[in-house]
């Protein structure tokens, strides 16, 4: 059994899996998902079936996560952002054999308000900034803006904009080296 945070008026249904010192606080709701170690799961936030959150991921206030999700370790994911997982709903038509997959690969950040259309992936330490629209996949470091989201730069593991210099930036947060190099970013 695992050792975890409860708040008293959050709602955690049968069957789901929770790792250690995770923290799920005021009206949160997760239904049969995965949650690693060491999460964070703010105030009403939702967790829908078959999600699964790998260790160390902060989830911020009033976001939800839709079936289709998988977020890989030390992610964090702003408030109020939302996952879809259909292209096309209709209340009318049911169509969760539709479900659309999205992944969010390992140390990437997604801003407040961030909407994410289902079926992508967010690569590696990406950088979606607050209220992007993301209908494609994203490049691991990418930084992206606007709506609907763009690529405006390269983002560092430690959250820090990368600025090249024949196709080599120094995070001046970590000292690490990254190198440009056929449109994709790679440390040296």
């Amino acid at each position: 059994m695992s050792n975890y945070y409860k708040h008293e008026t959050a709602i955690i249904d049968d069957g789901a899996a929770i790792g250690n010192n995770s923290k799920i606080w005021h009206f949160s709701h997760v239904m049969q998902a995965t949650i690693g170690e060491n999460c964070i799961l703010g105030q009403n936030v939702f967790v829908a079936n078959n999600v699964i959150l790998g260790n160390n991921v902060k989830v911020q206030n009033n976001v939800s996560l839709y079936e289709g999700l998988i977020v890989e370790d030390d992610v964090f994911i702003g408030p109020s952002a939302v996952f879809t997982n259909v292209i096309n709903p209709r209340s009318f038509i049911e169509r969760k054999n539709e479900y659309k997959k999205t992944l969010v690969k390992k140390g990437a950040t997604i801003g407040a308000n961030s909407t994410i259309v289902c079926g992508v992936t967010i690569g590696e330490y990406a950088f979606i900034g607050a209220g992007c629209v993301i209908t494609k996949n994203v490049k691991p470091y990418a930084l992206m803006k606007g709506n609907p989201a763009r690529q405006d730069g390269w983002m560092g593991k430690a959250g820090q904009k990368l600025n090249f210099e024949n196709d080599v930036a120094v995070c001046s947060i970590s000292q690490e080296k990254y190198k440009l190099e056929n449109d994709s970013v790679v440390i040296l």
